[in-house]
């Protein structure tokens, strides 16, 4: 039994991965849409077999299987792909592989359906980027605008409107004034303005 790696503790825990995260993102996409696209192949190959089963009547699966031809993407539309998946920011990462799964699921493609649904996720994630993007940049410019009362001078109008006070004389006017003002209540003091005489 070797003592090495338990002689190795005090050294510094070596980090997992000295990639930069967009490459990280670019390698987890692809691999999902890999994975999925053997996956749909070998779905596709399962209902094919099932539909050989019914029309024949007889499973010959057993006797010998022959090799399934698989599904590649061409090289400038893996280019492509991968062009698009750089420019996905690591937090969107997760929740773009879980609305690729969702649709996959929910439609269950073809093979060569699966990378036009894969592209049509990538470019709502990178929409919604956009979106909170624009958003962050309103709420950051509307937080950074100057407080206090030279901010609010930029938005003042000259005219000032006082909606209280009036040249025309009403009725309720003339009213109010010959009125004595009501009597308040016992826990309340009396204020009154001295009169002028």
């Amino acid at each position: 039994m070797s003592l090495t790696p338990w002689l190795r503790w005090n050294e510094a825990p070596s980090r997992l991965s000295s990639r930069r995260p967009t490459e990280m993102v670019l390698e987890t996409l692809m691999m999902e849409l890999a994975g999925q696209m053997r996956e749909a192949e070998r779905q596709q190959w399962e209902r094919g077999n099932a539909v050989r089963k019914i029309c024949t009547g007889v499973d010959y699966s057993w006797l010998a299987s022959a090799p399934r031809p698989t599904y590649d993407l061409s090289p400038g539309e893996r280019l492509q792909l991968e062009d698009v998946c750089a420019k996905i920011h690591p937090s969107y990462c997760g929740p773009a592989i879980l609305r690729f799964r969702q649709l996959l699921a929910e439609q269950e493609p073809e093979v060569q359906e699966v990378s036009q649904l894969f592209r049509s996720v990538l470019q709502e994630v990178l929409e919604r980027m956009k979106q909170e993007e624009e958003a962050h940049k309103l709420t950051r410019q509307w937080s950074l605008r100057p407080h206090g009362p030279l901010a609010l001078a930029t938005f003042k109008t000259r005219a000032r409107i006082s909606p209280f006070t009036s040249d025309i004389r009403t009725i309720s006017e003339d009213v109010e004034r010959d009125t004595p003002p009501p009597l308040r209540t016992w826990s309340m003091p009396e204020f009154r303005a001295p009169k002028e005489d």
